[in-house]
């Protein structure tokens, strides 16, 4: 899919060129489109073999491009980054998004939620297309280049299969991805180097993560044995995961039509419905998703997040209540469950996992349980496996145009930066704007005579 590069052995070691862009993501593709539409040269490069494999597996469900909610919601799904974002967006958001995959010939369509994908649901033929316009307009790749940061001249070092190549650019945009899917080329190997620039980086974190869950029968807050722990200065592990009997049956399989409820020590709330997955150590979906952040900052703060389940969203307490009450003469209470109020397999499953048998027969506390299961997290799932990071290179160390302050002539993009977004289109829209900001400050910066 990407030309080999021109840089061998035998026709040089060292470039010289307009424009560098490292990282073949969204956010370096969508730079080196405006840089080379005004006519700059620009060469990219990546440390894969091929652009856009992120991109790529975004895609295999159905590639999400963007949203069609209107800009002030769609602003405010960057939260704590609104303001750093909103004017990327507001120059290049949905409709614009949509414009350009159209100009390349891909035909989009909303679907039920408000979510926009291409018409045949693929990235591959969007790719492709893009590939092919980019190379058209003179961009040059370089697949197979590890940036391993700067020489002491100031030019680029890069690993290449046939030794170090250093690169000298008048601008540079670095669009290196986060820390997760390192085997798709997002490995965070960029922090350190941008540190020792004086670059103000905020540690990586999981985003749209999952989380590994704390056992059912395990104590909650502070024991006295975490206690004395602390004190000898070891750090208690919590016992996590689901107990083996839940597991073995129902790890892989989704909760359907459940409503996730949560409030943090800071008075922040969740309230969504939806969809998630039974992990063998916890929980993972689109409804965990869109509350990783919350539950995610209170783990850190407090050791633990504790949020509830409504299993029966439909339901209102009171006929609940009516209905775990209701005589149900010889049936079990399995049985009873399933012909009064629908529910079975994992759903009861988990009622069992967290009541025990007592509880189970508890009416008052069945139904409570029904309507507001508590589910206590104590872990994110591991930065590698997360959709996304939060964390990166702080705005406040960037200009207006994404140039850090620290190293002029060096810009920076995409999901390297200080933001984060739940997924619905919000994450690509961004990385994308945010390449158009950069392309745009780049041409700024070598007009200017730099």
């Amino acid at each position: 899919m990407n030309a080999p590069s021109d840089l061998t052995p035998d026709v040089a070691s060292h470039l010289r060129c307009d424009v560098a862009i490292v990282g073949g993501g969204p956010g370096g593709l969508m730079a080196a489109e405006v840089l080379a539409q005004a006519g700059v040269a620009v060469h990219l490069f990546d440390a894969m073999p091929s652009v856009g494999r992120k991109f790529l597996l975004a895609g295999k469900g159905g590639l999400n491009l963007t949203h069609s909610e209107p800009h002030e919601p769609f602003a405010s799904r960057y939260a704590g980054r609104q303001p750093q974002i909103e004017p990327l967006i507001r120059a290049f958001g949905g409709p614009e998004v949509r414009a350009w995959a159209q100009g390349l010939g891909v035909e989009t369509f909303v679907g039920t939620s408000g979510r926009v994908f291409p018409a045949d649901m693929k990235a591959a033929p969007l790719l492709r297309a893009w590939l092919q316009r980019l190379r058209a307009q003179g961009v040059q790749f370089h697949m197979r280049h590890r940036w391993l940061g700067w020489a002491d001249g100031g030019a680029l070092r890069f690993a290449a299969s046939a030794g170090e190549v250093q690169v000298t650019a008048r601008a540079v945009v670095l669009a290196l991805g986060g820390g997760s899917w390192a085997r798709l080329g997002s490995d965070g190997a960029w922090v350190p180097l941008l540190a020792q620039r004086g670059v103000a980086v905020a540690p990586l974190r999981p985003s749209n993560c999952g989380f590994d869950v704390l056992r059912a029968d395990a104590p909650v807050g502070e024991t006295r044995r975490a206690f004395f722990q602390e004190l000898i200065g070891r750090t208690p592990t919590p016992a996590v995961g689901w107990s083996p009997h839940f597991a073995e049956r129902f790890v892989g399989q989704p909760f359907k039509t459940v409503a996730l409820s949560f409030t943090d020590s800071q008075g922040r709330s969740f309230n969504r419905r939806g969809e998630f997955v039974v992990t063998a150590t916890g929980v993972e979906g689109s409804l965990v998703y869109a509350a990783s952040q919350l539950l995610r900052d209170e783990i850190e703060a407090h050791g633990h997040a504790t949020f509830h389940l409504d299993l029966l969203p439909d339901h209102s307490p009171e006929r609940v209540l009516v209905e775990v009450r209701h005589p149900r003469g010889s049936r079990s209470l399995s049985s009873h469950l399933k012909s009064r109020l629908g529910l079975d397999g994992i759903k009861a499953g988990v009622l069992y996992e967290h009541l025990g048998k007592d509880g189970m027969n508890d009416p008052v506390a069945l139904a409570h349980a029904i309507k507001a299961l508590p589910i206590t997290v104590v872990a994110t799932r591991p930065l590698d496996e997360a959709i996304s990071t939060a964390g990166g290179v702080a705005f406040e160390a960037l200009d207006e145009h994404l140039m850090a302050t620290a190293a002029p002539g060096v810009f920076c993009a995409g999901e390297m930066l200080d933001w984060e977004a739940p997924t619905g289109g919000y994450l690509l829209t961004a990385s994308l704007a945010s390449g158009v900001q950069a392309g745009r400050g780049v041409l700024a910066f070598l007009g200017s005579g730099a």
